[in-house]
């Protein structure tokens, strides 16, 4: 995805760990790059960080709290302002399990469980509000269709349509495991309404806990995880791959829920009522 016109990739939760990782990569690729986080300061130290470090002045910085779902709007429609066409999107921002307050039941802004929230409903609402950006880039480049990449989990768990805010029997984990897989459903469901020669969509573990503030006991490395992001991301081998799960570089099944294209159908239905104005 370099070349005269190099691709454009917006990565969320890019000031630390593996987003940042990621964006630096990208960035030294020559891609132009958006960084987003939720902190001027140190979105800002991120950019000049990784300008020093790969000599790419192609980049950009969006400041945006994902557990509010008027700032992801925002965030989307000035993406879109600024750059009317996507060629990737990576929803990587997210909330762990072991963080501050993550045996106590939390939610965001507007109401709605906080895992759920910002690990879920955050990514689809920009998915589908950033699908002209990315149509419109994928619909033109001989680079191939544009691509979403959702960063999930292995930690995966059902979904109790019956309980989705977790009201009931809350657990950090259990929140976030039911946020992960939702995230696979999402990109599957995408994958299923997208033309895959214009956008694909795609899910990935990226590695076993990596040493990133969300992770208490590291076992892989950032450059781990880096690697099979960014292959989803821009490997020319991968382009019109869509509708798939990777754990690191394999592809693999998710939950058996992410296979159910009602279950798929059910929950757009919820997403979408959840993040309308």
């Amino acid at each position: 995805m370099t070349g005269p016109n190099p691709a454009t990739v917006l990565v969320t939760g890019a000031t630390d760990g593996l987003g940042r990782g990621l964006a630096q990569d990208l960035a030294r690729r020559g891609l132009t790059v958006l960084l987003h986080g939720r902190d001027d300061e140190r979105g800002k130290a991120a950019l000049e960080e990784i300008r020093q470090a790969t000599g790419n002045d192609a980049l950009g910085w969006y400041r945006a709290d994902l557990a509010e779902l008027a700032q992801v709007r925002d965030l989307a429609d000035r993406v879109a302002a600024d750059h009317p066409r996507l060629d990737v999107l990576v929803n990587n921002a997210g909330i762990g399990y072991d963080v501050p307050g993550g045996g106590v039941r939390q939610e965001s802004a507007d109401g709605h469980e906080l895992r759920f929230a910002v690990n879920f409903l955050a990514g689809h609402l920009l998915a589908h509000r950033l699908l002209g950006p990315l149509r419109a880039a994928g619909a033109s480049s001989a680079q191939g269709p544009a691509r979403i990449v959702m960063v999930s989990s292995a930690g995966q768990a059902a979904l109790d349509f019956d309980d989705l805010m977790l009201r009931r029997d809350y657990s950090g984990w259990r929140a976030y495991c039911q946020s992960k897989l939702a995230q696979i459903l999402d990109a599957f469901d995408l994958a299923d309404e997208l033309d895959p020669a214009v956008v694909t969509a795609t899910a990935l573990h990226p590695a076993t806990y990596m040493p990133t503030k969300i992770v208490p006991s590291p076992i892989s490395t950032i450059a781990e995880g880096v690697e099979a992001t960014a292959r989803l991301a821009v490997d020319p081998e991968l382009a019109g791959v869509t509708g798939r799960y990777y754990n690191g570089l394999q592809e693999a099944e998710p939950e058996p829920q992410a296979l159910d294209p009602l279950a798929r159908r059910r929950l757009r239905s919820i997403a979408d009522e959840l993040t309308r104005p």
